[in-house]
C-alpha cells in the first residue's frame, strides 16, 4: 500500500509538472510573437519572469516526481507536455492547431515515450572530473554549432527547429549534471566538500539558462507546436543518449528491444517533420494572403483606356471659349494669342491641344 501511494504521488507531481512546463512554454510564446525585437530574454517583460517561475515550478516537480518513482514512468510522462500545451493554447489564448499538428504532437510524444519506456535503469553511478569536463565541452560546442547554423537561417522555422534542438540538448545535459550531483550528494562521504560539487552546480545552472534563452527565441515567428514538441523530444534523448554512453544503461528486452526503440526514434521523428511541414505550410498560406493586396492595383492597369499624361489644358484664344470654333472659319482678323513656344495655327485655335 505504502509503495502504490508513493507511485501514485510520483505519478500526480509527473502530471502536473507537465502542466506547468505546457503554461510556461505558452507564455513564452506570446512573449516571443509581442517582443520580436528581444528574441532570447526579454527581462523587463513581465510575463517573461512568468513562464520562467512556471517552468521552475516545474522543474522541481519533475525532481520530486523522480524521488518517489522510477525514472522509466516519469520521464515518458514528462513527453505529455506537447499533449497538454495544444489544449490549453486554444482554451487560454485562442491559439488552435490544426489537424497536422495534432497527428504531429501525437507521434512526437508516443515515440518518445516508447523509447524512454524500453530504456533500462543501471546502479547509480557519478561522472568522473574528466567525463564532466568532456560532457560540457561537447554540449557547449554542439549548442553553438546549432546557434550559429540557425543564425544563417532565413525560414523561421528550420531557424526555431534549430534553437530549439539546441536548448533540448542545453536541458538534457544540464539533468545529466543534476543526477550527477544528487549521486555525489547521496553517496557515502558526502558531497566532497563545500566547493567539491560547485563546478557542476555552475554548470547546471549556465546550461538551464542557456535552455531557457535558446527556447525563448525558438519560439519567435514559428508557433508553439513545433518549437515545444522539438524541445520535448530533444530534452530526454540527449539525456538517454548519455546515460547509455556513461552511466551504463541499455535498453530492455536485448535486441528486440533495441529495434523497438529504434523504431519508437523513427515515429517521434516523424512527427516533428510533420510538425515542422505543417508550420511551413501554414507560414507560406499567410505570406502569400499578405501578398494579395499589394498587386490587386496593378491588375487593372491594361483595361484602363489610354489618355492623356498630363491634365488637358482649356484651348486659348483671344475670346470667350463659345466663340472659338467660329473664329477658325471667319476672316483673318486680330491675331490670338497662344504661347511663346509655338507658332499660332488657325488648327490650334480650333482643336484643343488635348487632342493633338
Amino acid at each position: 500500500m505504502e509503495h502504490m501511494s508513493a507511485l501514485a504521488l510520483s505519478v500526480l507531481l509527473a502530471l502536473v509538472s507537465a502542466v506547468a512546463y505546457a503554461a510556461g512554454a505558452i507564455v513564452q510564446e506570446r512573449v516571443a510573437a509581442t517582443t520580436p525585437a528581444r528574441p532570447y530574454a526579454p527581462l523587463r517583460h513581465g510575463a517573461w519572469w512568468a513562464a520562467v517561475a512556471l517552468n521552475g515550478f516545474g522543474a522541481l516537480l519533475h525532481v520530486g516526481a523522480l524521488t518517489y518513482g522510477p525514472l522509466s514512468l516519469v520521464q515518458p510522462l514528462g513527453a505529455l507536455t506537447i499533449v497538454f500545451a495544444l489544449p490549453m493554447a486554444a482554451v487560454f489564448v485562442r491559439r488552435g492547431a490544426g489537424a497536422a499538428a495534432w497527428r504531429g504532437a501525437i507521434m512526437a510524444s508516443a515515440g518518445l515515450v516508447g523509447l524512454l519506456s524500453l530504456t533500462g535503469t543501471a546502479d547509480a553511478r557519478s561522472l568522473a572530473g574528466g567525463e564532466r569536463l568532456a560532457v560540457a565541452l561537447v554540449t557547449a560546442g554542439g549548442v553553438a554549432a546549432l546557434f550559429l547554423v540557425a543564425r544563417r537561417v532565413h525560414r523561421a522555422v528550420v531557424r526555431s527547429v534549430l534553437l530549439a534542438t539546441a536548448a533540448g540538448g542545453a536541458f538534457g545535459i544540464a539533468s545529466v549534471f543534476t543526477k550527477t550531483v544528487a549521486v555525489d550528494w547521496t553517496a557515502a562521504g558526502g558531497p566532497g566538500g563545500p566547493t567539491g560539487q560547485l563546478p557542476s552546480l555552475l554548470a547546471v545552472a549556465g546550461l538551464a539558462a542557456t535552455g531557457m534563452m535558446l527556447s525563448q527565441a525558438a519560439y519567435r515567428g514559428a508557433g508553439l507546436a513545433a518549437p515545444l514538441a522539438t524541445v520535448t523530444v530533444a530534452n530526454p534523448v540527449v539525456a538517454a543518449a548519455v546515460g547509455i554512453t556513461l552511466f551504463g544503461e541499455h535498453f530492455r528486452y536485448g535486441v528486440t528491444g533495441t529495434v523497438l526503440a529504434l523504431g519508437s526514434g523513427v515515429v517521434a521523428a516523424g512527427g516533428l517533420i510533420l510538425l515542422t511541414t505543417e508550420r511551413l505550410g501554414a507560414h507560406a498560406e499567410q505570406q502569400r494572403t499578405r501578398g494579395v493586396p499589394a498587386q490587386t492595383p496593378a491588375s487593372p492597369g491594361p483595361l484602363v483606356s489610354p489618355g492623356p499624361a498630363v491634365p488637358p489644358v482649356p484651348p486659348v484664344s483671344s475670346g470667350p471659349p463659345a466663340r472659338t470654333e467660329p473664329a477658325a472659319v471667319a476672316a483673318p482678323g486680330p491675331r490670338p494669342r497662344t504661347r511663346p513656344a509655338r507658332p499660332p495655327s488657325r488648327t490650334q485655335t480650333a482643336t484643343p491641344p488635348a487632342l493633338r
